[in-house]
C-alpha cells in the first residue's frame, strides 16, 4: 500500500508499505478520506503536537473509510461497514483515566501521531476507536468528526450563554467550526476576524453576523460602529502570539478567552495581570477531544453542522508533502487527502 511516512523535520515520504494485518481486537480500515490538520503541520515543521511523533510514523489522525477486515474478537463491526476514527486511545487504567479526565492519560496512544495513522491506503485501529457512520454521510464529512469533536470540547469550556456576543479569531476550518458551534450554543452575534477575503465570504455564508479584516480595519472602532460594546467570549483559532494577545485585548468585561489555536511549544505571550483583574477575564485552553466523538458524528450526520462547505479541496496522497511544505497553499483552506483516490 502507499503511505506517507514522517522521518523528521520537513521530511515526509510517500512509500510502499505492507498492508497491516489486524490483531484480534483491531479493525483494518481502507482509508477513503483523511484531513490535514494544524497538528500535522506542526509535526512536519519539527514541533511537538499533542505528543511526540517518532520518526517512521505514518501521520494522519482525521480519517474515515470502509472496514476491510476485522480481528477474530471483533463481532459488532463487519467488513464493508462505513466508519470514522477517534485517534486518541486511552489506557483506562492510569490516575487521569480513573479520575474522569482521560484525555490526560499517562499512556495515551495517538493514531497518526504516536502510531501509524490515516495518510495511507489502509490503517489498523483498535475496535474501541471505531465509530459507525450513516450510509448517507460522505467520507470527507466523516473525516471531520475528529476536529468537530475537539471543537466541541473547546466550546463546552467557553460557557456560552444564550444571547452572548462571541468573537472568533481565524477563519480556517477550526474557526468556521467554532463559528457554527457558537451559533448552536445560542450566541446572538458571532463575529469573525480574518484577513483572507475568501474565508470571510465563506464565514458570512455560514452565518457570521460580522466579518472584519484585521489587516485593513481598526477592529475596536469597527465593533463600536456596529454597536458592539462587550465581547463575552473570544475564541482564538490561529495559534500565533500576536492573535493570542489580540484575543485578550478585545475581550470584554467578565469574559472568557479560549486559546484554542496551537502555538509552537517555545512561544510566550506577555500578559498584564492588571488587565485581567480590571476586566475579570478568564483565560482557558482546550486539549484534544475527550468523550465528544459521538456527539460530533451526530452533529455531522444530522446536518446541523455542514463541514463539507468548509473544505477547500481534496487531493491525492502524493500531493501531501507539497501541501505540508507550502503555507500559501494551506492558507486557501482545508485540504482532505483521498488515499484511495475517492469513490
Amino acid at each position: 500500500m502507499k503511505a506517507a511516512v514522517f522521518y523528521g523535520k520537513h521530511d515526509i515520504r510517500i512509500e510502499e508499505l505492507p498492508v497491516p494485518v489486524p490483531k484480534e481486537d483491531e479493525v483494518l480500515i481502507r482509508v477513503e478520506a483523511c484531513g490535514i490538520c494544524g497538528t500535522d503541520v506542526h509535526i512536519y515543521n519539527g514541533d511537538e503536537g499533542a505528543a511526540q511523533t517518532p520518526p517512521g510514523t505514518v501521520l494522519g489522525h482525521e480519517f474515515a473509510g470502509e472496514v476491510a477486515a476485522v480481528g477474530e474478537k471483533v463481532t459488532d463491526i463487519q467488513t464493508g461497514d462505513r466508519v470514522c476514527v477517534d485517534p486518541n486511545k486511552l489506557c483506562n487504567e492510569c490516575y487521569y483515566c480513573k479520575s474522569g479526565i482521560g484525555h490526560f492519560c499517562e499512556h495515551i496512544t495517538g493514531i497518526g501521531t504516536t502510531v501509524n495513522g490515516g495518510f495511507a491506503e489502509y490503517c489498523c485501529v483498535p475496535r474501541s476507536q471505531v465509530y459507525p457512520i450513516r450510509s448517507e454521510t460522505e467520507y470527507t464529512k466523516a473525516a471531520m468528526a475528529e476536529p468537530v469533536a475537539c471543537c466541541l470540547h473547546g466550546i463546552d469550556l467557553c460557557d456560552i450563554s444564550c444571547g452572548d456576543t462571541v468573537l472568533v479569531i481565524g477563519g480556517g476550518m477550526i474557526g468556521l467550526i467554532m463559528l457554527k458551534l457558537a451559533k448552536l450554543r445560542g450566541a446572538a452575534k458571532v463575529i469573525l476576524l480574518e484577513p483572507i477575503p475568501e474565508k470571510r465570504r465563506l464565514a458570512e455564508a455560514l452565518g457570521a453576523d460580522l466579518c472584519i479584516d484585521p489587516a485593513a480595519e481598526d477592529v475596536e472602532q469597527t465593533l463600536l460602529g456596529h454597536g458592539i460594546h462587550r465581547i463575552a467570549v473570544v475564541i482564538e483559532c490561529v495559534g500565533r502570539t500576536e492573535t493570542v494577545a489580540q484575543a485578550i485585548a478585545l475581550a470584554g468585561r467578565r469574559s472568557t478567552v479560549m486559546l484554542f489555536g496551537l502555538t509552537r511549544p517555545e512561544d510566550t505571550v506577555a500578559v498584564r495581570p492588571f488587565e485581567l483583574f480590571k476586566k475579570e477575564i478568564t483565560i482557558k485552553a482546550s486539549y484534544i477531544n475527550p468523550y465528544t466523538q459521538q456527539r460530533a458524528i451526530d452533529l455531522i450526520d444530522s446536518g446541523r453542522i455542514d463541514v463539507s462547505s468548509m473544505v477547500y479541496q481534496t487531493a491525492p496522497l502524493e500531493k501531501l508533502p507539497e501541501i505540508l511544505a507550502d503555507p500559501r497553499l494551506r492558507s486557501r483552506g482545508k485540504f482532505i487527502i483521498l488515499p484511495c483516490g475517492g469513490r
